[in-house]
């Protein structure tokens, strides 16, 4: 298993799909619209810098989900490098759905199919069940459901609240970002390998000091 086959397996945000299943999401409308940064049109697969108006859509995602989750113990989190103020970033949401019991995942599976989701199952990274978006969502987003606590949900956790915490690593990570986005369109093997060595050490400092 190479660096970023690893730090997927524990953070489960920064190449979300198994190759062999990767799927695009048809986006249209508001999505269109919200692709945009100082005027210009920007595809997914751009690094840019940080939006305050990423955790407004977030807490719009959140709104969506939420009545069909009714009934279900859950929280859901902002993850991954849109939840991190002033992190360079790929402008699409990270979102946890977090069930304190394994029991509550296929009932919350099922809610957010209801949604309009369509369920991908772990793709390859145990503890994280993902989906691809219902055909009119609004902002690009990658939607996962982990058990409180689970080794996903607990790195997710990690990761975020040590780059909301440390300047340093979060400018060592949003710089690295920066020069390797020109990779993402042509590589992506080759934008997630460094960059998955740098997230590892991260979370293994991030661990230890916890």
């Amino acid at each position: 298993m190479g660096p970023a086959q690893r730090v997927a397996a524990r953070t489960g945000v920064h190449d979300r799909q198994h190759p062999a299943r990767r799927r695009t999401a048809r986006l249209h409308g508001p999505a269109r619209r919200d692709r945009r940064h100082r005027g210009a049109v920007i595809p997914p697969a751009s690094v840019v810098e940080y939006d305050p108006q990423w955790p407004v859509w977030f807490a719009e995602i959140r709104s969506r989900l939420t009545p069909y989750l009714e009934g279900i113990p859950h929280t859901i989190e902002h993850v991954g490098s849109t939840a991190v103020p002033g992190l360079a970033a790929k402008p699409i949401i990270d979102v946890d759905v977090v069930v304190p019991a394994v029991d509550l995942v296929p009932p919350t599976v099922a809610a957010i199919v209801a949604a309009g989701y369509q369920h991908e199952g772990d793709l390859g990274i145990p503890g994280r069940e993902a989906f691809t978006l219902p055909a009119d969502a609004a902002h690009h987003h990658h939607l996962y459901v982990v058990v409180e606590g689970n080794k996903a949900h607990l790195d997710h956790m990690l990761l975020r609240d040590h780059l909301r915490a440390d300047a340093g690593d979060r400018e060592r990570y949003a710089a690295l970002k920066r020069e390797l986005a020109h990779l993402l369109t042509t590589d992506r093997a080759a934008y997630v390998e460094p960059k998955a060595g740098l997230v590892e050490e991260i979370l293994q400092r991030a661990a230890q000091s916890s």
